[in-house]
């Protein structure tokens, strides 16, 4: 083995390396390096030969490769780093971006008003110790009707005029009928629930009614619980929702699933109780009915009504956002209109 050879070796690689374009792909580079560092390399290879050399001609050969591979190795690594930094600046130069060019505008949608009532309800109630309690929406006549206290041919079906698949099943007309699964699952316990959902009803489609719309529906059931009970807590609910200087007052009405019934009223915000064309001169606007469950639908949902009493409400959501944001038109909640849910931008 020529150890003079070392020098030519170096100058060889040096040069190689040097001659490489700065746009040469990293593989010419990898190629150099293994000819000259690869295990079975000329330079490698004197390396091998050194244990047959005297220890003094060793150490000076030892040390004269080690620096000669050194040199290589240095310049190899300051050819890959530019390499890399031309590659890099031929992409950013090809993946330019014309920042003079306008920017692409997205309207951002508004959560629509009914969202925004039923999940401002439903936190109300839940900070009041609620649960949330939801059912399906296909139901038996049994459920629907006959646990609430509606048997067949009871006049008040007359005022939910339904969507029947066949004599014994039906769109629910009511959530009341998720309060029957929740009494019946409850087995004689103390319940506190509300029932989010839609119901469905053949009723002409107007700026007030619609055949489908959702309700929410509370239930409170244990022991001594009576008519102040669910005065308090509406009163809460409603000055909650549409503030603290709005009054509340219950007129007597029938459901047949509570006894005694009321009707509830809200003071108008229009003209704060005296009286207007909005709330035609009473001061107040009908809100929604409630009363104390009845004596029968407790018995028939596995209660005892000389030791448990409850009572129950019910309320229209698209109505209540109605009310609160003066919208005239109950369509309007339903057709996702741009323009009108732009409104709502600050509520939601």
């Amino acid at each position: 083995m020529n150890y003079e050879n070392l020098d030519q070796i170096l100058n060889r690689a040096l040069k190689q390396i040097d001659d490489l374009k700065n746009d040469a792909p990293m593989s010419d580079l990898i190629d150099i390096k293994n000819r000259y560092l690869a295990k079975k390399s000329e330079l490698m290879s004197i390396l091998a030969t050194l244990g047959s050399l005297d220890p003094k001609q060793r150490k000076n050969v030892g040390q004269k490769v080690n620096d000669v591979k050194r040199q290589i190795v240095d310049a190899i690594d300051t050819k890959q780093k530019i390499i890399e930094k031309h590659a890099l600046n031929q992409k950013l130069v090809n993946e330019k971006i014309d920042i003079s060019l306008p920017g692409k505008n997205y309207i951002s949608g508004y959560t629509n008003p009914f969202f925004i009532i039923k999940k401002e309800i439903t936190n109300i109630f839940l900070n009041m110790g609620y649960e949330v309690v939801e059912g399906p929406e296909v139901e038996s006549d049994h459920n629907n009707f006959e646990l609430l206290n509606i048997p067949k041919d009871h006049p008040a079906r007359d005022m939910q005029d339904s969507f029947w698949f066949d004599p014994n099943t039906l769109l629910r007309t009511h959530t009341s009928a998720v309060q029957a699964h929740a009494m019946q699952e409850a087995n004689g316990k103390p319940l506190r629930i509300i029932c989010p959902g839609k119901v469905y009803r053949r009723d002409n489609d107007d700026a007030t009614h619609s055949h489908q719309f959702a309700q929410i529906e509370g239930l409170l059931i244990d022991k001594n619980i009576n008519m102040g009970h669910l005065k308090a807590t509406l009163e809460l609910f409603l000055r909650r929702l549409f503030g603290q200087d709005r009054q509340i007052r219950l007129r007597s009405s029938f459901f047949p699933f509570t006894e005694p019934s009321v009707e509830v009223d809200i003071s108008c915000a229009n003209c704060h109780g005296k009286g207007c064309p909005m709330c035609k001169g009473s001061g107040y606007i009908e809100i929604l009915g409630g009363g104390m469950v009845h004596p029968n639908v407790l018995k028939m949902n596995g209660y005892d009504p000389d030791v448990y009493s409850g009572f129950a409400f019910g309320l229209g959501i698209e109505r209540i956002a109605i009310l609160k944001y003066g919208i005239d038109d109950i369509r309007r909640i339903y057709t996702n209109d741009v323009r009108f849910l732009h409104q709502f931008k600050k509520s939601d």
